[in-house]
């Protein structure tokens, strides 16, 4: 028999989130479920179903936030039980066909929306920041400071950098920091995002930079993960030992 090809984005997704058998009113996300009796001192295989239904749905809710529930489980209820489908399969797969077209459509607008405000917010910082004292620009549009001024050997063409670091987006957003992890990372001067591979090169051990790297220095139109287009970052670099004795793995 032939299955309804369910949109792999939606799979998963569509199948855990009412594992644990939820049934909400409307559309809203922001339900709470109504049918719920999970406890710690519930069956093991209630708390498994409850937990990765819960799981699932917190990692999809924003993608799937006008999910209908209850005809989610009247769907799941109806095939677990083998019950006849209410549509036919060609049904179900025109409509899940046109529902994640529409999905990938506004995610794209959104991206594009995004895009726009993010390179206006960039341009605006990087022409009030580049007036700020001690703040310098480079040809390539790269601005930096230098807080610290290093001592040691410079960084150069150098192929590894040990350093400590953490970047920010404009409004304050830490995406990622050594910091936070407790302890400095061995990098390839090569190979990082433009911006951050121009600043290290302008660095010296001992030295500790801010770099602020327009978006095309950085992730650009498509983003990264935590970062949306066309978003300028901010990065703090304490340079602590170029071309460093090498740890087993390099950071990535």
């Amino acid at each position: 028999m032939n299955k309804v090809m369910v949109p792999k984005f939606l799979a998963v997704a569509l199948m855990s989130t009412l594992a644990f058998g939820c049934a909400n009113n409307g559309n809203k996300s922001d339900q709470s479920s109504s049918s719920s009796t999970v406890t710690e001192k519930s069956a093991e295989l209630e708390k498994v179903g409850y937990s990765i239904g819960y799981a699932t749905a917190e990692s999809y809710k924003e993608s799937l936030n006008d999910l209908n529930l209850d005809t989610f489980e009247q769907g799941f209820r109806d095939a677990y039980g083998n019950k006849k489908a209410a549509l036919t399969k060609e049904q179900m797969q025109e409509v899940m066909t046109k529902y994640e077209e529409k999905k990938q459509a506004e995610m794209m607008e959104k991206m594009k929306q995004d895009a726009v405000k993010n390179k206006a917010a960039g341009d605006k910082f990087l022409a009030e920041n580049a007036k700020k004292e001690g703040v310098k620009t480079t040809a390539s549009g790269l601005q930096y400071k230098e807080i610290k001024p290093g001592t040691g050997k410079p960084v150069g063409n150098s192929e590894m950098v040990k350093i400590n670091y953490e970047g920010k987006l404009l409004d304050g957003t830490v995406f990622d920091s050594s910091y936070d992890r407790g302890e400095p990372v061995v990098f390839p001067v090569e190979g990082m995002i433009p911006g951050f591979t121009e600043g290290l090169k302008l660095m010296k051990e001992g030295g500790t930079y801010e770099l602020y790297i327009p978006a095309d220095l950085a992730y650009g139109e498509t983003g990264n993960s935590g970062i949306d287009p066309n978003s300028t970052l901010i990065f703090k670099v304490e340079m602590i030992e170029v071309n460093p004795k090498m740890p087993a793995q390099p950071a990535q």
